[in-house]
Formats: structure tokens, C-alpha cells, sequence
């Protein structure tokens, strides 16, 4: 696994800097623009965005449609795109489990974590443990934990992939194009609040479903039509892709340069697979539990549906979406592989330079070069209209959720009698130095060297995430738990997880053909097993300090824990709400009942939804 992204300062190819610019293509790029910005536009009007709640949650009016639409596309960004088919490429379909996991977690949180955020009348997940905890330090540590988990993971990931594409498809300078791209959506993120970014991301998931599934059936065709008797279609190419190594192997094996003998498993052997099945469903469920259930970025469109049924029919139709990165990226890498495998599974460091400027390998220009090499004028438009999409609506999302997260939790405390219009005043300036520290920070991104932009997302969530996914499921489940314990639990965790993580990063996971220096002993465990094993130290310390500390009393706990959600009696604060004035009426308690035929038919969706992932589990495993 390695931990840094390829270099981008180097265009991939000779034809890249020509590859979009014709006046097809552009009209495309253009019109995009035109659309989405209008929608922006539109949205403005619908909504009150004078208030802390109409700009942070679009006035809590959304139905299930866009709350769904909009988790799936600020969970799909352009590092979707550019990691999934890079990793699909160099070791086949076992990364699309990081794709199919979610369909069970994406239900968790609609089902069990959302009702007790929305029986809370909470805006941020800081804020719902300082409810449930009392106390400012929890609220405080996660704050800043998750604006630095945002800036150096989910910003950097996206800004790099996205100039992986740019770079490949159109040769432009990556400073200029970013920076760009960062403007404009910097505008509609500043100026339309959630409403804006939850419209545009119903425009945007239509652009991504519907270029990626042209991209896949003009990949698959291409295959088909122009070298039939080489592919022959879905079982020939993963045949083809079992033989696609490259021509240049100089002093590097043939294991290294050849597919793995697993690639075609979604389920790998527990001790010698690169992604072990039982980390794979047990230790990413933890990753994933901290992200789609407590991650600041996704419950928002959550808390911002008008009721707990448009939430979990939003969360049904996320899932069903989620099961589409396989066969729109995961697969089209294993295309690109066997269309260009001298290029796309280079082995030789210096051939690797030369193609794309990372020595470890060059499996992250798949889906561009399947874009730029397959595509006629017009659908490579599209096709770049698409990453666009993916990278504005990623970027805004987090933009947005920053500004709330830095807003509500961290300018609160230093300015706790700050009028409304201060706050949205300072939301919007975070919004502007975000975006800043980013332009700032691509030198940084462009300059590291890897390979498996996908492991190095899951592998940071591995060392940091299960510490707050432990608190967020204790605080739900066990009353018991309290203040000490949970943010001991949350210090010993991060103390355990940079415990590896520094020395990972430091000595580096090397490749297949120059392994790695760290020590066995600290790198030799996988680190979704690590993820594991952090989450479940750190539960210990949650629950060892917790029951040697007097408890929180039940009367401070009503509608704050999963089995008081219901209750109706007064709660006891154990400190000021952060904004509960505006998003309830005074003196009237939050209502999650819902209409037992409505939710009859949720139910029966979310059990078919299930049933079908249970099958492609299965069939692919």
C-alpha cells in the first residue's frame, strides 16, 4: 500500500496536451458550466438563507431524492474516479468492496444514528457529543480533528486526482485549472449555502451516473467492435486481464508485473490477500461507520431532509447507487489495463518516469486514458464534464461542512454571544481560507510519489477514524458511557493510530518490485486488521473509565441515546445547546413517528436493497 500520490508535474502523454480542444468538446465543458451554475442559481430563491438553518441546512426542507442524490455524489469524488479504476487496474475487482460495504453501512445510519441526531436537534456531530457528554473538550478535539482530516485527506485527495485528470486530458497548467475549478465553486458554496450545493448535486449525480455509463458502454463496445477476437466481452476480458502485463520488464519479476492470481476475488485469502476478507468486511465497517454515521460531510444531507422518511428512503436510493462504481470505474481500469498495459501496469521505474512521472507506477491514469484514447469529440467533453462534477460537488461539500463545523464548534466558543449574521459572515470567510490553504497546498500533493491513491484514503481513515467511530457507537448504545470516558478513549486512540501511522508514512509500504523499509513488527499488520484492533482498545478505554467515573444521570439523557428516542419527559442540558432555537420551536419536542404504511415501504425497499448486495457479495466473492 502506498501512502502518497503520483507526481503530476509531467504530461502523461504527447497526445494529452491535444486531446480536448475542439470546439465539441469545449461546447460540452461550457454548457455544463452554464447548467450547473444556473441550478445554483435557482436554488438560491427557494430557500431562506438568512438564517443558520436555511444556509447550513437548506431550511431542514429536503425530500428523499436529492438528500440521496447528494450523498452519492459528495461521497463519489474525482478521486473516485482516478482511485478506483487506478486500483482496479494494477489488482482487480476487490476494491469495489470499499464500494459495496457502504450499502449496509449507508442503512445503519439511516436507521439507527439519524433518528437520535434529528431527537437531539443537532446541526453538527461535535455538537451531539457535547450534548451527550457535556463538557467543551470532545466537541472541540473533533472539530479540529475533522477540519484536519478534511484538509489533508479528503481536499488533497480530490485536488490531486482531479489534476491527474485535467493533466492527462487536456495538458493545461494544473495551478491555473484548480484554482479555477476552486472559484467557481467556492462562488456557489459561499453564496447558495446547502440548498445550492444539494441542487447542484442532483444535477451533478444525472452528469456522473450518465457519463460514466456511456464511458463504460463505449469502453465495452470499443473492446467488442475494434478487437473482438482479443476481448469477446465480459468473461474474455477478465481473461484478457490475467494476461495483461507489460512488454518492458527489465530486472523486475514476472509476479510483479502480472495481475494477481486473486485479482478476479472480491473476497482474498485472510493472511496473504492484499485486502484480507475479514478486514475487509469487519474492519471497513468501522471505517465506513465512522463515515457515513458520524462524518460531518454525509449526515449533513441527512439532518436536512424534511423527515426521518425522506432520510432513509434518501439513504435507499444512495445505496442503490453505490452499487455502480464497480462497473463504471472499478472495471474500466481493468480495461485501460489490458487496452494499454505497457503504459497503464508500467513495472520498470524509469519506463514509469517517463509515462507519468511517478516511479512506483502509473496505475492511476486509467480512466483518464481510457477517456482521452477511446472517446470521440464530444463524449471526451462529456467525459471531462463528468470529472468536473465530481471534483466541485467533492470540494463543496466539504467546503460547506467546514464552514459549519468551524462555525458552530470552534468561532462559537472563543465568541459564544455572536449574532447570526456574524456567524454566517464567518462561515463564508472560512469557506474563502479553505479554500486558499488548498491552492496552497497542491505543491504539496503534486510532489508526493505512490502509487494506490485508494489504499492511502482508507489506510488515514484506518489510523484515525475507529477512535470516533468507537465513541459515536457507545454514546448511541451504552448509557453508561460518560464524559471521561470518551475523551480518554478518543486521546488514547489518535495516540495508538499515529503510533502507526507516522512510522507507515515514514518508511513508506514500497512496491511489489521495492518493497518497503518499516518494520513488520509496526507495518506487517494490514491496516484495515489494525483499524480493528484500535477500535476495540479503544472501546476498552471508553468503557474501563467510564464505569471507574460516576455515571451521567438518565434525565440528562432523554432523546440522546438510541432507546430514550422516543421519550417525551423534559431532558436535564448539561450545557447550552448549540442551535436549538432555530431549528425547533420552542417548547415543542422533536417528532421522528412516521407513517406506518410509509414505513412499511421504506422497509421493504431497504430489504431489497440489501438482498440485491447480498448477491453481487456472493456472486463476485
Amino acid at each position: 500500500m502506498s501512502t502518497t500520490s503520483p507526481e503530476t508535474s509531467r504530461a502523461p502523454s504527447p497526445s494529452a496536451s491535444s486531446a480536448i480542444s475542439n470546439p465539441a468538446d469545449i461546447s460540452v465543458i461550457v454548457g455544463y458550466f452554464v447548467i450547473v451554475i444556473g441550478v445554483g442559481l435557482w436554488s438560491m430563491r427557494r430557500t431562506n438563507r438568512g438564517t443558520v438553518g436555511g444556509y447550513f441546512l437548506a431550511g431542514r426542507s429536503m425530500s428523499w431524492f436529492p438528500v440521496g442524490a447528494s450523498l452519492f455524489a459528495s461521497n463519489i469524488g474525482s478521486g473516485h474516479f482516478v482511485g478506483l479504476a487506478g486500483t482496479g487496474a494494477a489488482s482487480g475487482i476487490a476494491v469495489a468492496g470499499f464500494e459495496w460495504n457502504a450499502l449496509f453501512v449507508v442503512l445503519l445510519m439511516g436507521w439507527i444514528f439519524v433518528p437520535v441526531y434529528l431527537t437531539a436537534e443537532v446541526v453538527t456531530m461535535p455538537e451531539y457529543l457535547k450534548k451527550r457528554f457535556g463538557g467543551e473538550r470532545i466537541q472541540l478535539y473533533l472539530s479540529v480533528l475533522s477540519l484536519a482530516m478534511y484538509i489533508f485527506t479528503k481536499i488533497s485527495v480530490d485536488m490531486f486526482s482531479g489534476a491527474v485528470f485535467i493533466q492527462v486530458a487536456l495538458g493545461w497548467n494544473i495551478y491555473l485549472s484548480v484554482i479555477a475549478l476552486l472559484v467557481i465553486t467556492t462562488i456557489y458554496t459561499v453564496t447558495g449555502g446547502l440548498a445550492a450545493l444539494m441542487y447542484t448535486d442532483t444535477v451533478q449525480t444525472f452528469v456522473i451516473i450518465g457519463g460514466a455509463c456511456v464511458l463504460a458502454g463505449y469502453g465495452h463496445c470499443s473492446i467488442c467492435v475494434v478487437a473482438f477476437l482479443e476481448v469477446g466481452g465480459y468473461n474474455a476480458l477478465m481473461e484478457k486481464y490475467m494476461n495483461a502485463t507489460p512488454g518492458i520488464l527489465a530486472n523486475v519479476s514476472a509476479d510483479c508485473a502480472s495481475p494477481r492470481p486473486d485479482a478476479l476475488h472480491l473476497l482474498r485469502d485472510a493472511y496473504s490477500g492484499d485486502l484480507p476478507w475479514p478486514a475487509l468486511i469487519v474492519g471497513l465497517s468501522i471505517v465506513s461507520t465512522w463515515y457515513w454515521c458520524s462524518d460531518q460531510v454525509i449526515v449533513q444531507r441527512c439532518l436536512a431532509a424534511r423527515s426521518l422518511t425522506h432520510v432513509k428512503l434518501g439513504c435507499v436510493l444512495c445505496g442503490y447507487l453505490k452499487i455502480l462504481p464497480m462497473f463504471l470505474m472499478v472495471m474500466p481500469g481493468m480495461i485501460s489495463r489490458v487496452l494499454y498495459p505497457d503504459e497503464v501496469a508500467c513495472v520498470v521505474p524509469s519506463e514509469c518516469r517517463r509515462i507519468c512521472g511517478a516511479e512506483i507506477g502509473c496505475s492511476n491514469i486509467a480512466y483518464p486514458k481510457l477517456v482521452v484514447e477511446l472517446m470521440p469529440r464530444g463524449l471526451r467533453g462529456l467525459m471531462l464534464a463528468v470529472m468536473l462534477a465530481a471534483l466541485m460537488s467533492s470540494l463543496a461539500s466539504i467546503f460547506n461542512s467546514s464552514g459549519t463545523l468551524f462555525t458552530m464548534d470552534v468561532w462559537r466558543k472563543m465568541r459564544p454571544q455572536a449574532a447570526e449574521k456574524e456567524l454566517l459572515l464567518v462561515g463564508r470567510v472560512w469557506t474563502v481560507c479553505l479554500v486558499a490553504f488548498s491552492i496552497a497546498w497542491i505543491p504539496v500533493v503534486q510532489a508526493a510519489q505512490g502509487g494506490q491513491l485508494f489504499d492511502y484514503i482508507q489506510s488515514v481513515a484506518s489510523f484515525l477514524a475507529p477512535p470516533i467511530a468507537a465513541v459515536f457507537f457507545l454514546a448511541l448504545f451504552v448509557k453508561r458511557v460518560n464524559e471521561s470516558g470518551a475523551f480518554w478513549g478518543l486521546i488514547g486512540g489518535l495516540i495508538l493510530g499515529l503510533c502507526r501511522m507516522v512510522p507507515e508514512f515514514a518508511f513508506g509500504s514500497g512496491s511489489c518490485s521495492a518493497p518497503g523499509s518499516c518494520p513488520p513488527l509496526i507495518c506487517g499488520v494490514h491496516y484495515l486488521y489494525f483499524a480493528i484492533i484500535l477500535f476495540f482498545c479503544t472501546a476498552l478505554i471508553i468503557l474501563a473509565v467510564s464505569y471507574c467515573t460516576p455515571p451521567i444521570p438518565e434525565s440528562q439523557l432523554h432523546r440522546l441515546v438510541f432507546s430514550l428516542r422516543h421519550s417525551q419527559e423534559p431532558r436535564e442540558e448539561m450545557g447550552t445547546s448549540g442551535l436549538h432555537h432555530s431549528t425547533a420551536q420552542d417548547g415543542v419536542l422533536p417528532n421522528i413517528k412516521e407513517d406506518p404504511k410509509l414505513a412499511r415501504l421504506v422497509n421493504i425497499n431497504a430489504l431489497m436493497m440489501m438482498s440485491a448486495a447480498i448477491f453481487l457479495w456472493a456472486y463476485y466473492a
